[in-house]
């Protein structure tokens, strides 16, 4: 098995899918081969007829720690960041295709949601949480600003004042805040978590998948009409973040666990 073929796994039983990030010794954090491979599955196995609703989770104790920061960045001719190509080119990607998907696709966050972790658990359709999980937008903690099209989806689901409190603050939320704000569908045991997302995505497999895909469309619509114009503004501002002296501070800070001490240049 290729190393990319690892880092995602793709499971078929019936008309359930099941999407399990695996890199479980870095909490699932993403990479650009990792990106690459999930936006795949996506696209790829994920859209076969025979599917007709997914399951996504992930191995080990997390769900996503976010990007791995201990990989980099790959390198622009300017010898800085390219941050605009990866969010472009391999992570936005991501996210639209799990709202293009036209079938249900139902999160089972088993641990830390963090960073574009976190905006991954939240595109999903419905979202379950085990009581050890948290979500954080920690980008604030490394100069960075909110990307995975949490700018969008965040509004959508709690309004304002609480997404510019979980994306300024980049504190943890609990799922049981996380439930009370209206961000996920339902807190379950940990031991439990797995078999209450698989009896919800096999409900969903048995039910009417035209009709919900028409649904799927037209919530799109509704509540995120310029996704694709949001996350370009999202590549475009975090491209820049992430040339700052604030952004090198907070990724020094990161890797010797220290505060940053912040600029604001």
């Amino acid at each position: 098995m290729g190393e990319t073929e690892e880092m995602v796994l793709w499971e078929r039983d019936g008309g359930v899918g099941r999407i399990t990030l695996n890199r479980p010794s870095s909490l699932n954090a993403w990479t650009i081969p990792f990106g690459r491979e999930l936006v795949r599955t996506l696209t790829v196995e994920a859209t076969e007829r025979s599917v007709r609703a997914v399951l996504l989770t992930g191995a080990g104790r997390g769900f996503s720690s976010g990007v791995d920061l201990r990989a980099g960045f790959e390198i622009a001719d300017d010898g800085m960041p390219d941050v605009r190509s990866e969010l472009v080119g391999v992570y936005h990607p991501v996210i639209t295709a799990v709202r293009a998907l036209e079938k249900p696709v139902v999160a089972a966050v088993n641990g830390p949601a963090v960073g574009i972790g976190a905006s991954l658990a939240l595109a999903c359709d419905l979202v379950l949480a085990a009581e050890s999980a948290f979500f954080q937008l920690a980008f604030a903690n490394v100069g960075l600003m909110p990307d995975g099209g949490s700018t969008a989806l965040l509004p959508a689901a709690i309004g304002k004042a609480r997404a510019f409190e979980l994306s300024l603050l980049a504190e943890r939320l609990s799922p049981a805040r996380a439930l009370e704000w209206g961000l996920i569908n339902a807190v379950h045991p940990d031991d439990a978590l797995l078999t209450e997302a698989g009896a919800l995505v096999e409900r969903l497999a048995a039910g009417p998948t035209r009709s919900y895909a028409g649904t799927k469309r037209a919530l799109n619509r509704s509540l995120f009409g310029d996704l694709e114009g949001q996350l370009s503004l999202e590549a475009e501002l975090q491209h820049d973040l992430a040339r700052t002296k604030d952004f090198t501070e907070g990724v020094m800070a990161f890797a010797q666990k220290r505060p940053a001490a912040f600029e604001g240049a």
